[in-house]
C-alpha cells in the first residue's frame, strides 16, 4: 500500500510540473538534500538548496518552455525511512527552429518519511545540448551558462 501511495504522489508531481507548478517539486525536497543532474551544461550540475532549485527550474522553463514529462514507469522500493524510486519519463517540447525536443529521463530518487533526500537525473546528453545549441542560436546566451550551484 505505502509503495501504491509513494507511485502516486510521483506521477501527481509530474503532473504538477506538466501545469507549470515545479514547486510542487521543491516543496516535496527534505531541509537537506542533494540533487544531481550530470553533466557540464545550463541545466547541469550538483544543488543543495531551495534556493539554487527556484533558480534551476526557472532557468529550465525559459530554456525549455512548454516541455511536458510523461510518466513510464514508477519503480518504488523500501519503507517510509528509506525509500527509492526510480522513474522512467518521455520528456518532449518545441524548440525554436520548430523541431522538438525528445528525450528519455531517469531519476534515481531516496526518500525519509516522505521527503525527497537525493536525486540523480540522467538522459542522453547528446540530445539535451543539441536542443540547448538551437535554443543559444535562438538568442537565449542562457543556453550556454554554466550550471547553477550552491558554489
Amino acid at each position: 500500500m505505502y509503495n501504491h501511495i509513494v507511485r502516486n504522489k510521483v506521477r501527481a508531481t509530474f503532473e504538477r510540473i506538466n501545469e507549470g507548478d515545479y514547486l510542487t517539486m521543491v516543496d516535496s525536497l527534505a531541509p537537506q538534500f542533494e540533487y544531481h543532474f550530470h553533466g557540464d551544461h545550463a541545466l547541469g550540475g550538483h544543488r543543495v538548496t531551495r534556493d539554487a532549485m527556484i533558480r534551476w527550474w526557472e532557468r529550465a522553463t525559459r530554456l525549455l518552455p512548454g516541455v511536458r514529462f510523461d510518466v513510464q514507469e514508477v519503480l518504488v522500493s523500501g519503507r517510509p525511512w528509506r525509500t527509492r524510486v526510480a522513474v522512467r519519463s518521455r520528456v518532449s517540447g518545441a524548440l525554436p527552429d520548430g523541431e522538438r525536443y525528445e528525450n528519455t529521463v531517469f531519476q534515481f530518487l531516496t526518500l525519509a518519511w516522505g521527503r525527497v533526500t537525493d536525486v540523480e537525473t540522467m538522459e542522453d546528453l547528446q540530445v539535451l545540448e543539441r536542443a540547448l545549441d538551437v535554443v543559444e542560436a535562438a538568442g537565449v546566451s542562457e543556453a550556454a551558462a554554466a550550471p547553477i550551484t550552491d558554489a
